[in-house]
């Protein structure tokens, strides 16, 4: 099926999906947010694509959900709009390939929640965060749920209850974002960052993000439970057994994706 609303780029192992609906400030619309799903779970079929890069058109990277299409509607109704974003925030997290958002602008409201589910951000300066759903009467608890689990209870607190922005720098201290960049950096330091990612084997990568899912809401213990045996499975796969040998021999390794 075509895509209204977003772009897909996959010529080599790091891919790049671009919201693109910028004369609305890539809102989160129904279709915007199926699609973004749609196109996640494409790309993650392709054998050659190892890194997705989460980017956007224009000034903003996104304003959060079209609000057009929540005025005078029924419950059943917002239930399907809050139902398609949390697809989408889980297919982020759910497909085995790492997701990096690529923010050039402001990032509101479930467009926040998009960049705190990603699991690495890079940003330009003149990005901007916030979650101001207070303001308009609608509390950003979807957004909310990323949020706290990206930046700890105080500062999620802060953002959600005074709807007021951080600045690029703030997020990137406070750990929404990995990395703050001059604009015209940022497709590159994304795409270096990507290609980081892209050259470790795909099977240990997707094994780890998974991995790394499962267990951070674990206490402690059942943490180390868990991760001791995927550890130890992990050191019997065939990439394992040449990443262990190539180091000890001082070469590079070669990944078989095993």
């Amino acid at each position: 099926m075509p895509y209204e609303r977003i772009r897909i780029e996959a010529t080599g192992p790091v891919a790049r999906l671009t919201l693109a609906w910028p004369e609305k400030r890539n809102a989160l619309s129904v279709e915007m947010m199926n699609e973004v799903t749609r196109g996640l779970k494409h790309l993650s079929t392709n054998a050659d694509v190892r890194v997705i890069i989460l980017g956007a058109e224009g000034p903003a990277f996104s304003a959060g959900h079209y609000l057009p299409e929540m005025v005078d509607k029924d419950i059943n109704h917002q239930r399907h709009v809050f139902e398609t974003c949390v697809e989408m925030m889980q297919t982020v997290q759910g497909i085995p390939e790492p997701v990096i958002a690529e923010v050039p602008g402001i990032a509101t409201a479930a467009g926040c929640q998009l960049v705190a589910t990603c699991d690495l951000a890079v940003a330009a300066e003149e990005a901007r965060f916030a979650t101001p759903g207070v303001k308009i009467g609608l509390f950003c608890t979807t957004p909310m749920v990323a949020l706290s689990r990206a930046i700890g209870r105080k500062r999620a607190m802060q953002m959600l209850l005074t709807g007021r922005p951080i600045d690029a720098a703030t997020a990137s201290d406070w750990g929404l974002v990995n990395t703050v960049v001059a604009h015209d950096k940022l497709r590159e330091e994304t795409e270096a960052l990507g290609q980081q990612v892209a050259d470790a084997s795909s099977l240990v990568v997707a094994l780890g993000k998974q991995a790394f899912y499962t267990q951070i809401d674990l206490d402690q213990g059942k943490a180390y439970d868990y991760a001791k045996e995927v550890m130890s499975m992990n050191a019997m796969a065939l990439d394992a057994q040449e990443g262990m040998t190539a180091f000890l021999e001082k070469r590079t390794p070669c990944w078989v994706g095993k």
